[in-house]
């Protein structure tokens, strides 16, 4: 039989897993072209901050290269950002004008960082942090006595900030909420949080709203909202992403927030699929790399004739910041009904909060001592009964099991 011709939009880490997991699956169903829009053939997004900290190496960060996945019948061509996808012929159109027919068609377009509306932010020296030219920019002006300013308390703006202070800047963290990473921290994770960060020489100005980026050539500082000026040589924005879906609205898919996909990951199109931070499912959005991990099996045993269904995903975050312990999952809120269960360890630092709904395990908070994390992400998602371990669940998964013994 004719192999289909499979064309994947989108070269990130989704669409590198959906590749692993479908050749895993049917390894030669299809003739499979993999479109990138940067040059750089699929590399790891997650050990970006650690190669801005100088832990890990540019190399490092490679999951394949055009020759690895042509010998495995995958046609590679980086640099080809899609600009158009017509739907009634079934092909697409690079930024280059190469027309591509396509069979099946999956969009994964990951996302764009959100940009603050303020003047200078289009300055040089401003930049996000979302890849490896980002990276690059960010490593050309960290130097020991040069001055940082991250825009974004959250996952990404925090490990920026511990890369920059680790090469030696002054780095200061710009938040508008109360409190960093509000999506995953309650006030108590968060204070130890902002000392651990303040050991590391890392300032946060929280509860605070950049109303300008200053400078004339190039950066040279940020104006708060009240008019406090903070010095800076690099502007870093981590404000938050919002899906890419601009090809899919130009192509008449169904989108709101994301790239709407069912069950199935099938879009509006039944030729056309789609996973990871471009999409919308049930009414949520993604930008965490769990989620976007089981998006990839449930697509792959689609595309190899299976029936797998993607109904959600209990997601978990964790901060890559050497010497940083943390994890949260589920719900760190306890709604009316729930039963929160905390333990503090002042002297070492160490916090754990778990949220109880009826009889079962909703979430999990762990500060300075993560060691359990995946035995309590396991209970979440099993949403197993945690009352015969009651009074050894706070403590860990060794304490519980030897309990039952």
């Amino acid at each position: 039989m004719a192999q289909e011709r499979l064309v994947i939009v989108g070269a990130g880490m989704a669409a590198h897993r959906l590749v692993e997991e479908l050749l895993e699956r049917a390894p030669h169903r299809y003739a499979i072209t993999l479109l990138g829009a940067e040059p750089h053939a699929p590399y790891n997004r997650i050990l970006l901050s650690q190669v801005l900290s100088g832990e890990k190496r540019r190399e490092d960060t490679g999951l394949a290269d055009a020759t690895g996945l042509a010998s495995r019948g995958v046609r590679f061509r980086g640099g080809s950002a899609v600009m158009a996808i017509d739907r009634d012929l079934r092909f697409v159109v690079t930024a280059a004008g190469e027309v591509i027919g396509y069979d099946k068609l999956v969009l994964a377009t990951g996302s764009q960082p959100i940009r603050p509306a303020i003047p200078g932010a289009n300055l040089p020296g401003v930049v996000a942090f979302r890849d490896l030219d980002d990276v690059e920019a960010m490593l050309a002006a960290a130097r020991p006595g040069a001055r940082a300013v991250v825009i974004g308390g959250g996952l990404l703006g925090l490990e920026a900030a511990a890369g920059l202070a680790k090469r030696g800047m002054a780095t200061t963290v710009v938040h508008l909420m109360p409190t960093l990473m509000e999506r995953q921290l309650d006030a108590d994770a968060a204070r130890l949080l902002t000392a651990s960060l303040a050991a590391r020489g890392i300032a946060v100005c929280a509860a605070a709203e950049a109303e300008a980026t200053l400078g004339e050539e190039a950066v040279a500082g940020v104006r708060l909202k009240g008019g406090r000026e903070l010095a800076a040589d690099l502007v870093v924005i981590a404000i938050g992403i919002r899906p890419n879906v601009e090809v899919a609205r130009r192509a008449s898919l169904e989108c709101g927030r994301g790239l709407r996909v069912d069950d199935g990951l099938a879009a509006s199109d039944p030729a056309i699929f789609a996973l990871g931070e471009c999409i919308e499912h049930r009414n949520q959005t993604f930008g965490l790399v769990a989620p976007i991990w089981e998006q990839a099996r449930v697509l792959a045993d689609r595309l190899a004739g299976g029936d797998a269904r993607y109904e959600g995903s209990a997601t978990y975050a964790s901060l890559k910041v050497t010497g940083i312990d943390l994890f949260s999952a589920g719900v760190f809120e306890a709604r009316p009904g729930d039963e929160p269960v905390v333990l503090r360890d002042r002297a070492s630092g160490v916090y754990r909060k778990l949220v109880l709904r009826e009889g079962r395990l909703a979430g999990a908070l762990l500060y300075g001592d993560a060691g359990d994390a995946d035995w309590y992400l396991e209970l979440i998602r099993s949403q197993a009964p945690v009352e015969p371990i009651r009074r050894a669940l706070m403590f860990g998964r060794g304490y519980a099991q030897s309990l039952a013994a």
